[in-house]
């Protein structure tokens, strides 16, 4: 073995192995260093990136001088030791070992087709029956996701280890002992009865199947498998499709930058929404005698609804509707009368396209996408601070963080995978604070938790940034060098003392004082903030005081620092990127920038002064003009406002006054319900394209199986659509989303351009992205390796520096009164995603939550008369709905939790559209609302 072929870094160890000369790193064992020289050696207890305890013992082996056998999975060579694999005695104890195992799991080959122990007995030559089998345990088949059946348990304790080491969730254990030991979920519950969150890491972890999914997939080899990007949150997980009759049967993690083989629920058990008999696969068009009615968009047959067209018949319909409403007024821009919602779950290359063809075909700006809702508030302070809007580090940098303040954010439930890391970096030493109102799922994990009273952020980060500046605790030396308006800052936080902000945010002076001088302290401190900072009218204030944080105490530009949105859809980073922002242009290049929109008009072959110079309009800002009959025609590509909007009753009321509505989609969304054409378009697993995840990793999404019927890929309607309202594309992007490998057509073209139109992406040609399968920008060069630490020197503004920003504390626009006397906050769950259309119909994920909950802590549920499952209604100044309780003693007195995912019971019926002044952001997570027990009749009781 050569020396070069030993891990980075590593000063080699000299060792022999089976009478020859190998090298190994220090700290790399005997099991590693054989594979590395292409010797096999029985293997079970452990598998890379798990902790070998070395108690399965296949894997002995014999070391010259030593009287016993040692495992060589957690065993290190030292200088000129002398290792025999393979002798008689070490391969006799490997087999014999093997031929015990069999006799404990006689079943492994019916379960799980490539079954470790059967594939390391067959090479030992290890034969079953040799030792008496074990009494039959009962399968558990508790749980909609996987089957336990303890016959194949060898006790490996590897799903324990992932469960624990891997994941932090502590759910599975080991108990009893001596021959009645065995594997439990808690306290020996069933599975799906305990805390299990079906995260599936045990099932990826077991080499018996003895864990396996509960379709039976684990019992036969697959047609083929596909390499891709998981549809969900902004993590980006990469994956393994396990596909047999055009169908995926299962999903495997793999060694992705952001997940290292980890999968959520979600990504490993909702594959199965892209199969649902609901999908769309031919062209809708509105049928003559279906009015539509805005206050009934729940799912219902779309043949009362739609005939079914031609792919000809239903874009020629599209476009001329376009041009219909074109053609009815002169006036263009803000005031135009056609916009377009796109896509944070397609590709970059399908936002790109769809954001051109809208600024194009229409000569507006009016284009807009769901970071509207999420985190429009975090780009215009970032924008405005830093002058960039992206993370300045990965999500995984809390592996070097001394210090994390998790602020507005439950990644245990939105970003699961996400939130491993931190426990494992808490299991390190790291320090967690968690500041939200709920004590969600982390707070068990952090060294700190701060409920403060909901609405009143700005009034804690300014107790934070207060006892740093007054305390001495600021880098002097940074904010010289690299910011702007340090002195105005401070005169505007002398007001804010822990002690005068103890009150309003309802955590002590001490404390915050505490956790002050923590952050500001540590050597590497890191702050990651989710939509519970964003959703707000003063969501850019909130983000303003992070940024404040981070850059008065030099907490910025190196690993383990920094901040970080957390985003959260798939692509929202890329959907964003790729210029799907009405004041933006690709690359966040202002409209107003003359420059920018000459750069633009020229590579994309448009006439000079084509392209205007006001911002179009927002996502709310939309609806409300389409509510007054200014918008009168629009073109939505895989979005769902009728349930995503805050007062969604106001959203459907104007998407039914449109003249003109098409809707490209894979399900008969609440907002397609309303559409006059309904165009099917392909899922995630059916295209191929990339997508950019919340670390700024652009990633290469594959396809794994053929989309139904005549389902397209949305890449292919936009192209369609394009060239029928009179514009010259030639991509030739193909309509069953399979994409070629080089850049001369389709897809590979379309990222091309893009890249033409972006510096942040200049040197990632197609052709390197087909390569390497995932890389961070800003890359500038093909030679450029990617920066997953941004603003290392300094900031891409006009002087270099990031400017701080003060923040008044302000009150959120409702507030509980006598008639509404509660707080409602609205958010994601962990089985479900968004406005449900995919994971509510995925088998296993409504499974786990078939319906709508309000959460409410048992004494406030006491106080308004309520109990666990009793029915109760929730009222708002816009709407009601009626849904049962959840007992949550991790929420608020007085406080509300509602998941906004359930049609049935829709919590943006409920939601304030007051808008952020600048970051034009609803403010989704408060209104005010009054929460009784539910007055039932047939029409108004809960599905």
């Amino acid at each position: 073995m050569k020396t070069n072929d030993l891990p980075e870094h590593s000063a080699p160890i000299a060792f022999t192995l089976n009478g020859r000369a190998v090298e190994a790193a220090p700290g790399e064992t005997l099991l590693k260093a054989a594979q590395r020289a292409g010797v096999a050696v029985p293997h079970l207890c452990h598998q890379d990136g798990l902790r070998s305890p070395g108690n399965c013992r296949a894997c002995v082996v014999e070391i010259d001088g030593e009287r016993v056998l040692a495992p060589s999975c957690c065993r290190s060579p030292t200088p000129g030791m002398v290792v025999t694999t393979d002798s008689p005695r070490a391969a006799a104890a490997q087999k014999t070992v093997l031929e015990l195992l069999l006799s404990d799991a006689p079943d492994t080959a019916a379960l799980k087709h490539d079954s470790e122990l059967a594939h390391w007995a067959g090479i030992a030559g290890a034969r079953a029956g040799r030792f008496p089998a074990r009494a039959a345990a009962a399968q558990d088949l508790s749980h909609p996701a996987m089957t336990v059946n303890l016959d194949a348990c060898i006790q490996c304790t590897r799903c324990i280890r992932a469960c624990r080491e891997t994941q932090g969730n502590d759910v599975l254990g080991l108990a009893f002992r001596g021959g009645h030991a065995q594997i439990v979920f808690d306290q020996n519950d069933p599975m799906g009865s305990s805390t299990c969150v079906a995260c599936g890491e045990c099932v990826q972890a077991c080499p018996t199947g003895a864990i396996a999914p509960a379709n039976g997939a684990y019992a036969k080899v697959s047609d083929k498998t596909v390499d891709s990007v998981c549809p969900f949150c902004g993590v980006g997980c990469q994956l393994t499709y396990h596909v047999s009759d055009e169908k995926i049967e299962h999903v495997e993690g793999i060694a992705g930058p952001a997940n290292e083989g980890r999968l959520c629920v979600k990504g490993r058990f909702g594959f199965d929404y892209a199969h649902s008999p609901e999908r769309l696969t031919r062209p809708l068009i509105r049928r003559a005698d279906a009015p539509k009615d805005p206050h009934a968009v729940m799912r219902r047959d779309w043949k009362t609804l739609f005939r079914e067209a031609s792919w000809d018949e239903a874009l020629d319909v599209a476009a001329n509707g376009f041009k219909q409403a074109m053609a009815s007024t002169t006036a263009r821009g803000r005031q135009g009368p056609v916009a377009g919602f796109g896509s944070a779950k397609g590709t970059n290359e399908e936002a790109y396209l769809f954001q051109k063809l809208i600024r194009t075909a229409f000569a507006t700006h009016n284009v807009d996408h769901c970071t509207r809702l999420c985190h429009a508030s975090s780009v215009a302070a970032l924008m405005e601070g830093l002058g960039s809007a992206v993370v300045t580090n990965p999500l995984r940098d809390v592996e070097h963080a001394d210090f994390v303040l998790l602020i507005g954010a439950n990644p245990a439930q939105n970003h699961p995978v996400g939130a491993t890391w931190i426990k494992n970096a808490v299991k390190r030493g790291m320090k967690l604070v968690l500041a939200d109102p709920r004590r969600t799922e982390l707070a068990r994990h952090s060294w700190k938790h701060l409920g403060f009273q909901p609405g009143t952020d700005v009034a804690l980060l300014n107790a934070l940034l207060h006892t740093i500046v007054f305390e001495g605790l600021t880098d002097p030396a940074y904010i010289e060098a690299h910011t702007l308006d340090f002195a105005q800052l401070k005169a505007h936080l002398v007001d804010f003392s822990p002690e005068a902000m103890a009150p309003v945010c309802g955590i002590d002076a001490a404390t915050l004082r505490e956790v002050a001088r923590a952050y500001a302290t540590a050597k590497n401190s890191m702050i990651l903030w989710g939509m519970g900072i964003s959703q707000h009218t003063h969501g850019t204030d909130n983000a303003r005081c992070l940024i404040a944080l981070s850059l008065i105490t030099g907490q910025i530009g190196r690993p383990g620092t920094g901040l970080h949105p957390l985003r959260g859809q798939n692509n929202v980073q890329g959907a964003s990127d790729a210029g799907l922002i009405p004041m933006v242009l690709p690359d966040y290049q202002k409209v107003s920038d003359v420059h920018a929109r000459e750069k633009a008009e020229h590579l994309w072959n448009l006439p000079p002064g084509t392209l205007g110079s006001e911002a179009g309009l927002t996502v709310v800002e939309i609806i409300d003009a389409a509510h007054r009959r200014e918008i009168r025609a629009m073109l939505i590509q895989g979005e769902n406002p009728a349930m995503s909007d805050p007062d969604a009753t106001h959203a459907r009321e104007a998407l039914a006054g449109l003249d003109h509505l098409v809707v490209q989609d894979i399900f008969l969304t609440e907002t397609a319900s309303l559409a006059d054409v309904v165009l099917p378009a392909t899922a995630w697993p059916e295209k191929t394209g990339s997508v950019t995840n919340t670390d700024r990793c652009v990633q290469l999404g594959r396809k794994a199986v053929r989309a139904p019927g005549e389902a397209r890929a949305d890449a292919w309607i936009t192209e369609q659509l394009a060239r029928r309202l009179g514009l010259d594309w030639t991509y030739g992007v193909a309509a069953d989303g399979t994409a070629t490998e080089d850049a001369h057509g389709g897809i590979g073209a379309v990222f091309e351009e893009m890249r033409a139109m972006m510096p942040s992406i200049a040197g990632l040609s197609w052709a390197r992205l087909q390569r390497e399968g995932a890389v961070t920008y800003p890359v500038s060069s093909e030679s450029d390796p990617g920066h997953p630490v941004v603003f290392t020197d300094g900031f891409p503004t006009a002087s270099g520096r990031a400017t701080l920003v003060g923040a008044n504390v302000t009150p959120p626009a409702e507030v509980p009164d006598a008639t509404f006397p509660m707080v409602l906050i609205t958010g994601r769950q962990l089985e479900h995603w968004h406005t449900g259309s995919m994971t509510r119909r995925s088998g296993v994920l409504d499974a786990l939550e078939p319906g709508p909950v309000v959460s409410l802590h048992t004494t406030t549920a006491q106080r308004l008369g309520l109990q666990a499952g009793a029915v109760a209604q929730v009222r708002s100044r816009r709407g009601t709905v009626a849904l049962p309780v959840r007992l949550d003693d991790a929420m608020p007195l007085d406080t509300a939790f509602i998941p906004f995912a359930y049609a049935e019971a829709a919590a943006n019926l409920l939601t304030n559209p007051a808008l952020d002044p600048v970051g034009k952001i609803a403010e989704l997570k408060y209104c005010a609302v009054d929460v009784r027990p539910a007055v039932l009749t047939q029409e108004s009781a809960p599905v």
